[in-house]
C-alpha cells in the first residue's frame, strides 16, 4: 500500500471539493493527472472511491467509510510535521557520552553544567571507562580521550587547553629514596604504573628531557592501576 501515499492527499482533495477539476487547480496539477491518482487507489482498492456524471462527483459507499479515516490520518501526519517544524533548532533527546574518569572533572563538568542551562530538554548521559572503547560500536554519540588516543576518521574538537603533567612524591618518600636527578633516575623508584584497559600495555610515562624532547620512559613499581584518578590517592600515601 505504501505505493498509495503520494495519492491519497489527492483524493481527500477530490473528496472535499467534490470536483476533479477544481482538485487539480487547487493542487497545481492537470484534470488528468488528478483522475490518473484516483484511479490508481481505485484499482489497488478493487473498487470505486467516488460516484462521477458529467455534473456531479460523489463519494461511493466505500468512499464514505474510508474518506474519514483518510483525512485523520493526513491531519495527524501534517500535525507531526509542523510540531518538528516547530522544534528545529531546539535541541533534545539524550546524548550518550563516553569518557575517562580523570576527563570528567578536567572538561565535562563544565560542559554538561552550560548544556542543562542552554538546553534543558536534552538528558545526557556519561559512561565512564578508561579502556578507550569503539564509541560508534559502543552506540555513544561522542566520546572524550586524552592526547592522541582518537580514533581514525573521528572529528575531533579540543575541549581544554594543552595540560601540563608533573611528576610528585610526598615529603616523606623523597626524604627515603631521594629526589631524582634526571630521567634516567627514575629506574630506581617505586613508580605507579598505569595499564591501559582497551589493549592491556602499560602505559609508558612521555616526559621531556632537559633539551625539550619527548621521551616515552618504561616505568616499574609495587603498583599499577587501571584508574588514572587512582594515582593521586596512592602518591599521596607514600
Amino acid at each position: 500500500m505504501r505505493e498509495l501515499l503520494p495519492h491519497l492527499p489527492i483524493v481527500v482533495t477530490v473528496a472535499r471539493l467534490s470536483s476533479f477539476a477544481a482538485a487539480a487547480s487547487q493542487l497545481g496539477m492537470s484534470a488528468s493527472a488528478v483522475s490518473h491518482a484516483v484511479k490508481t487507489v481505485e484499482n489497488r482498492l478493487g473498487q470505486p472511491l467516488f460516484a462521477r456524471t458529467t455534473r456531479s462527483v460523489s463519494l461511493t459507499e466505500a468512499g464514505r467509510e474510508l474518506l474519514p479515516r483518510l483525512q485523520a490520518a493526513l491531519d495527524e501526519m501534517g500535525a507531526a510535521l509542523e510540531s518538528l517544524s516547530a522544534q528545529r533548532g531546539e535541541v533534545g533527546g539524550l546524548l550518550r557520552i563516553n569518557a575517562p574518569r580523570i576527563a570528567q572533572s578536567l572538561a565535562l563538568t563544565p560542559i554538561l553544567a552550560a548544556l542543562a542551562g542552554r538546553h534543558p530538554k536534552l538528558s545526557v548521559e556519561v559512561h565512564a571507562d578508561d579502556a578507550f572503547v569503539d564509541i560508534v560500536a559502543g552506540g555513544f554519540d561522542a566520546g572524550i580521550r586524552l592526547g592522541d588516543a582518537v580514533q581514525q576518521d573521528m572529528v575531533s574538537v579540543r575541549l581544554t587547553p594543552p595540560l601540563q603533567v608533573v611528576l610528585v612524591a610526598t615529603p616523606a618518600y623523597l626524604k627515603a629514596r631521594g629526589m631524582p636527578k634526571m630521567l634516567a633516575d627514575l629506574a630506581g623508584h617505586n613508580c605507579i604504573g598505569y595499564r591501559l584497559r582497551g589493549s592491556g600495555s602499560l602505559f609508558d610515562w612521555e616526559l621531556a628531557d632537559a633539551a625539550g624532547q619527548r621521551i616515552a620512559v618504561r616505568t616499574t613499581g609495587t603498583a599499577v592501576i587501571t584508574d588514572a584518578t587512582y594515582a593521586r590517592e596512592l602518591a599521596l600515601s607514600g
